[in-house]
């Protein structure tokens, strides 16, 4: 029974929650009295996680001092510093890969969902996967698409048709559009295809998109998957709702 290793993405700037975020990390924004950060590594532990690795940038002090204050909250937290440069989720987790020798969860520090995450990292070591990305069918914008085995073959901005990766055909009587929610599983597999190319800041959806034909991307559908974006003032109201009825 592997006990689950993650990673949280606490780097980002969170420009959209200014001017909170002027003199604090958006990581340590409080939603129903709690730093956002402080929710998802409860949420983590919860689902039986032993070890969380942590990436920082903007204010990075005022979160490795949160943590210390919190004894890291009784588990193994790593810190990956990025301050001196923000590499985007790809460059983040390329830059966290030593500290990973068997799979981990990645999770966004700015969402709250209903997910049984536990259940979802048992299906991922089940899976064969080099990562596994939970995705929904909500409405939206931009898709993700699987083909008949749920593995990621593609993405389309149906406002645009824009497809990536290059030469990609987009079938929507073939393929299944989803929404990806931000939270994936990578074995560490999925680092013998981060070769030269992929080096400093990118984003992890590009390289997953540019790599689809040859590693193994599969999807994990939650039908009725509940995902609050808590990087957004309009939304932190409902968060706090959310968590109420979660707890």
């Amino acid at each position: 029974n592997h006990l689950m290793k993650a990673m949280i993405f606490a780097a980002g700037l969170g420009t959209r929650l200014k001017p909170l975020t002027d003199h604090m990390p958006k990581a340590l924004v409080p939603v129903a009295g709690k730093p956002m950060l402080e929710h998802v590594i409860r949420k983590l532990i919860a689902f039986g996680c032993d070890e969380i690795v942590i990436n920082v940038h903007h204010f990075a002090d005022q979160i490795i001092d949160f943590l210390k204050e919190k004894n890291n909250f009784g588990i193994t937290i790593h810190i990956s510093d990025e301050t001196a440069i923000l590499l985007d989720t790809g460059g983040g987790i390329k830059k966290a890969a030593s500290f990973f020798h068997e799979p981990f969860l990645i999770h966004n520090v700015d969402i709250l969902s209903n997910v049984d995450l536990k259940s979802l990292y048992e299906y991922h070591l089940t899976s064969g996967n080099d990562a596994t990305l939970l995705v929904s069918p909500r409405k939206t914008v931009r898709y993700l698409l699987f083909d008949e085995k749920n593995h990621l073959c593609g993405w389309v901005n149906k406002d645009t048709l824009q497809t990536k990766p290059e030469g990609f055909v987009y079938q929507p009587e073939v393929q299944k559009e989803y929404a990806f929610s931000g939270i994936h599983i990578v074995s560490p597999t999925l680092f013998n295809y981060m070769g030269e190319n992929w080096t400093g800041k990118f984003p992890i959806m590009d390289f997953y998109l540019q790599t689809c034909q040859e590693a193994k991307l599969g999807g994990h559908v939650k039908e009725d998957l509940q995902l609050i974006d808590i990087g957004k003032p309009e939304t932190l109201a409902q968060a706090e709702d959310f968590i109420r009825q979660t707890h």
